[in-house]
C-alpha cells in the first residue's frame, strides 16, 4: 500500500481570498469540520489552512503511530511539516483544546513562522498538582479511561453532552458525538491518555510568540483558573478573554459568540 502524501494524509485544505494566512488546529475527538461555522466568516479576509490530526476519524488509522503520538511533540512536528510543505513563512495559528498547546510547542522550534497564537479552551495540564488546579484527580482520569475501554460507544454518548455543555439532543452534541465515535476506539484511548496525562507547564515560559487566550466561562475540561495560569506563565505578551459560553467546544455550540471574538483577536495585536 502506497503511503499518501503528507498533505493528503492530513486532508489539508486551503480556502479563502486574503493575503494573511490563518491556520486552524482542532482538538481531541474532532476533525477540521469543528470549524465549519467559523470558516465562512474568515474566507473573505484570510487564506485559511485546515487539516486533520493523525488519528482523527477522517484519517487512515493505518498511518497512526502509537509511539510517535505518545507525546504531543508528534503533533507539533506534523504541524511544522504541513507548514513547511505549503511554504508558509508567516501565519496566525488558532488552536482548539490540545491544538493550542501543540501550536505553542511548534513555536518553540520555529517562532518566526507564528505572528500570534490564539488558543481556545487550552490547558497545559489537566491533572491537579500541589500548587496547580487542572480540574482532574488521577482517579477521575482512571475512571474515564476505564469507561472508554469497557464500552466506547456508551462512553461517547455520556461524554459528548458533558464536554459540549449541552443536552444530548443539541446539534453540537450530535456533531461532537459523531466525530468522536468515528475515531477507532484504541486510537481514541491512546490519544486521550496522551492528552490528559500531559504536562507542558515547564515549556510555557519559553514561548515568546504573542498568545491570545480564549476560554469559556464554564468548561468541564478546563477550569477558568487555567486561562489565568497560561496568562502568567507564557513567556511572551498575552491577553485573556473569558467568553460568556458554556462547554469545551464553543465554536460548535456558540458560533454566534465565538465568531466576532475570534475575528477581533485575529485583527488585533498585543
Amino acid at each position: 500500500m502506497e503511503e499518501p502524501s503528507l498533505l493528503d494524509a492530513h486532508n489539508v485544505r486551503v480556502v479563502g481570498m486574503g493575503s494573511e494566512l490563518v491556520v486552524l488546529g482542532h482538538g481531541f475527538g474532532t476533525d477540521q469540520s469543528v470549524w465549519k461555522h467559523v470558516i465562512p466568516h474568515l474566507v473573505d479576509d484570510y487564506r485559511v489552512i485546515l487539516f486533520d490530526n493523525m488519528g482523527a476519524g477522517t484519517t487512515d488509522p493505518e498511518f497512526f503511530s502509537f509511539s510517535r503520538y505518545s507525546t504531543l511533540h508528534g503533533y507539533a512536528d506534523d504541524l511544522l511539516s504541513i507548514l513547511e510543505e505549503l511554504e508558509v513563512e508567516s501565519c496566525i495559528y488558532v488552536g482548539h483544546s490540545v491544538a493550542g498547546m501543540v501550536g505553542c510547542l511548534a513555536s518553540l522550534e520555529r517562532p518566526e513562522i507564528f505572528t500570534k497564537i490564539i488558543t481556545l479552551s487550552a490547558s497545559p495540564r489537566y491533572l491537579n498538582d500541589r500548587d496547580y488546579f487542572g480540574g482532574f484527580e488521577q482517579d477521575d482520569l482512571n475512571q474515564l479511561f476505564e469507561a472508554m475501554q469497557s464500552n466506547f460507544k456508551a462512553w461517547v454518548s455520556g461524554f459528548a453532552p458533558l464536554a459540549v455543555g449541552s443536552d444530548i439532543d443539541s446539534m453540537a452534541v450530535q456533531e461532537f458525538g459523531r466525530t468522536l465515535f468515528n475515531i477507532r476506539p484504541d486510537i481514541a484511548f491512546s490519544v486521550a491518555k496522551t492528552i490528559f496525562q500531559s504536562d507542558l507547564r515547564i515549556m510555557l515560559p519559553k514561548v515568546t510568540v504573542p498568545c491570545h487566550i480564549l476560554q469559556s466561562s464554564k468548561d468541564l475540561a478546563v477550569p477558568l483558573v487555567v486561562a489565568d495560569y497560561l496568562h502568567h506563565a507564557l513567556g511572551g505578551p498575552t491577553i485573556v478573554e473569558v467568553l460568556p459560553t458554556e462547554g469545551h467546544l464553543p465554536q460548535l455550540s456558540s458560533p454566534d459568540i465565538i465568531i466576532p471574538v475570534l475575528k477581533r483577536h485575529l485583527a488585533g495585536s498585543l
